[in-house]
């Protein structure tokens, strides 16, 4: 598993480096960045906190992704699981976050 942290996206908010469980996201020059990704435990944890969208999640082959990534963007209580194959086709899951954890 690995994640790919866009540092032009990057808005400094550190909202990833408080939720990885694996302490692998750091903080370089106002931005966070990830040294090692191969390390990254695949939890998706910082690509959902991302407000910016500034972290993509690689969807390898053993999880059926063949090269894709996926982010998270916000609209309102709507979160947009943005799912980029590696076709360059997108798709996108829509998901209430007041409902998100009801089941």
């Amino acid at each position: 598993m690995s994640i790919r942290i866009d540092e032009n996206k990057c808005v400094g908010c550190f909202q990833c480096i408080s939720v990885c469980p694996g302490s692998l996201i750091k903080e370089r020059d106002g931005k966070a960045f990830v040294k090692y990704p191969r390390d990254c435990w695949g939890c998706v944890s910082c690509v959902k906190e991302c407000r910016a969208a500034a972290i993509e999640f690689y969807l390898g082959a053993d999880i059926g992704g063949n090269g894709g990534t996926m982010n998270v963007s916000y609209e309102g209580d709507i979160l947009h699981w943005n799912i980029t194959k590696n076709d360059g086709t997108v798709m996108v899951i829509d998901v209430n976050s007041k409902n998100s954890n009801k089941y």
